[in-house]
């Protein structure tokens, strides 16, 4: 065999790995709380409305930061849909009227995609009402613009328009159809004047630069604030230079709750925060003495403690792989953590996070196997820039001489491909040449007082809300959701997929390699644990006794038990 190369030496330092508040997910968060308002709605509405609520975990982010901008963007938004009803109801009133026939197709516009949902596939009971409210408001916006346009340059309803002969010599329309254009002037607007219709075009005018201005912001926030060289510095964000004492106080206990050991949890949504439960699996073994070693006392503490090193030596490179390695293995994260739930507490403020806390909490939980205190070891590997969160919760009894080993492994997908595709649609808007730039603000003008009414009513609803919900003084909550699974996609790709496949076998292999030695050490038999671990990982089914019992394998196999003392045949396999 030639003679490999050598590796001597320690592996390379890993670079610092980034902060929550800085990683590559909450940047994408924060890009979303300006792209989608139904998530920015959500956003504010666990965070900062129902303030009694414990934060979910925050496996990679920063949901402070990413609250911080949902108010930036709802305040933006309030802002300008003020601004764009404003001038709605003065060019109604400087219009004659004329403007105000788009007041109902600009609604329709607007609740179109309220009644369409956001499922990607939504059912027929909501696309088809969907459809019509879409196209009904296109066709009443269409003929509104229109009048408004045979008014401008046709004059009013006085009879004066200049179409009375073709209307007389060619019946009700005239030949040219003419008199057609005049009718429906007449009947949209039968006082306006070709002075006031210029007017309300001229309000219509300032209304497509507002949306124009809207979405010029939003870009603007999307290239700079949150773009990737200037994103990481949180000091100088305008997002979180906010004087608003509520906002202040709530910030603080999100950043205190949302990365501590110690997890406050609702009894119906315990691992909220960690994704979808991904393949969750139990296994029962009794301790059974082996008869050539003399037992030794084994709690749940020793056996962790030797499950911990197994796992950390997933971290170490290959001895061979050379200075470049990037696996995301080597920054795994090994924690222990302490769920306790929020019934009891009095108010949020009660909840034990201080680190003397945790320890005890810790001391006692490690060994009790309670139902509503647990100790979990905590595993985490953040792929993909934090995008793809992969967490195993290991617990152990070893109560009754009997084992009990739980892994409950959860998966956070990546985020959803409009927020990822921030960066892309900022660079669009932004590079698009004058001519693009005005037909996007021309489109946005018939639905604009619609979108700007509902924005308005739902910041209405929001208010009043928060002054009579009574949130502050109610009991503490647990987390209903998290603001991260609300921004994660169905699935992964399949190279994610493959990630977490390999995550997960690496993880679960070590933590059943570091059980069996803990009790083989201890002077217990480890045959039977070995045979049901390797059954449960590969997906198979363990089978204890199969007395008087047939089996039969393949899609036309057959089985059949026989009883009785006949003596075994001769004859073929």
């Amino acid at each position: 065999m030639p003679q490999q190369a050598q590796h001597t030496g320690a592996p390379p330092p890993d670079p610092p790995p980034t902060p929550p508040h800085a990683s590559e997910a909450t940047r994408l968060l924060c890009a979303g709380a300006y792209l989608d308002s139904g998530y920015r709605d959500r956003v504010i509405e666990q965070l900062y409305l129902n303030e009694q609520r414990v934060v979910a975990p925050s496996l990679g982010f920063d949901a402070a930061r990413v609250l911080a901008h949902a108010l930036r963007a709802r305040r933006q938004e309030l802002l300008w849909s003020a601004a764009i009803v404003g001038l709605w109801t003065a060019g109604v009133a400087l219009s004659g009227g004329l403007l105000a026939h788009l007041l109902w197709p600009s609604l329709l516009l607007a609740v179109a995609p309220l009644l369409r949902g956001r499922a990607a596939q939504p059912p027929w009971y909501r696309l088809f009402p969907a459809f019509l409210a879409r196209w009904a408001g296109r066709a009443g916006a269409g003929l509104a613009l229109f009048a408004l346009g045979a008014v401008a340059f046709h004059g009013g309803s006085d009879g004066d328009s200049g179409y009375g002969s073709p209307y007389d010599s060619s019946g009700p329309y005239g030949s040219d159809g003419s008199g057609l254009l005049e009718s429906v002037a007449d009947g949209f607007a039968t006082a306006a004047e070709p002075g006031q219709a210029w007017l309300g075009a001229g309000v219509l005018v300032a209304i497509g630069l507002c949306a124009f201005a809207q979405r010029s912001q939003f870009a603007r926030a999307l290239f700079s604030e949150l773009s990737p060289q200037r994103f990481p510095d949180a000091a100088g964000d305008p997002a979180e230079q906010v004087g608003n004492q509520r906002f202040q106080r709530l910030t603080g206990r999100i950043r205190l709750e949302q990365h501590a050991p110690l997890i406050m949890y609702h009894e119906a949504r315990p691992f909220c925060g960690a994704g979808a439960a991904h393949e969750t699996w139990v296994l029962a073994v009794e301790l059974r003495p082996d008869e050539e070693k003399k037992p030794q006392p084994l709690s749940n503490r020793v056996i962790l403690d030797r499950i911990r090193p197994l796992i950390e030596q997933l971290r170490v490179p290959a001895e061979y792989a050379g200075p470049g390695v990037r696996d995301r293995l080597r920054r795994l994260e090994i924690d222990e953590c302490v769920f306790l739930p929020v019934e009891g507490l009095l108010s949020r403020d009660q909840a034990p996070y201080t680190q003397v806390a945790f320890e005890q909490h810790r001391a006692r939980a490690v060994e009790e196997g309670g139902e509503k205190r647990r100790h979990f070891l905590r595993v985490r590997v953040g792929g993909w820039e934090e995008e793809l969160v992969v967490t195993v919760f290991v617990r152990l009894h070893t109560q009754g001489r009997m084992l009990m080993l739980e892994i409950a492994p959860h998966v956070l997908t990546p985020i959803r491909a409009d927020f990822k595709d921030a960066d892309r649609t900022s660079h669009r808007f932004r590079g698009d040449n004058p001519v693009g730039k005005v037909a996007g603000a021309a489109v946005l003008v018939p639905g604009a007082a619609g979108r700007s009414l509902v924005s308005l009513g739902r910041g209405a609803v929001y208010g009043w809300r928060l002054l009579t919900g009574g949130h502050a003084g109610a009991l503490p909550d647990g987390p209903a959701l998290s603001v991260r699974e609300l921004a994660a996609a169905p699935a992964g790709s399949t190279f994610q997929d493959m990630d977490v496949a390999r995550y997960l076998r690496s993880i679960q292999d070590r933590i059943g390699r570091g059980v069996r030695l803990a009790l083989a050490e201890a002077g217990y038999e480890t045959g039977e644990f070995v045979q049901k671990i390797v059954n449960i990982s590969n997906g198979a089914v363990h089978i204890g006794r199969a007395d008087n019992s047939s089996f039969a394998f393949g899609d036309n196999a057959r089985a059949e038990t026989t009883t009785g003392g006949s003596e075994p045949q001769k004859g073929t396999d």
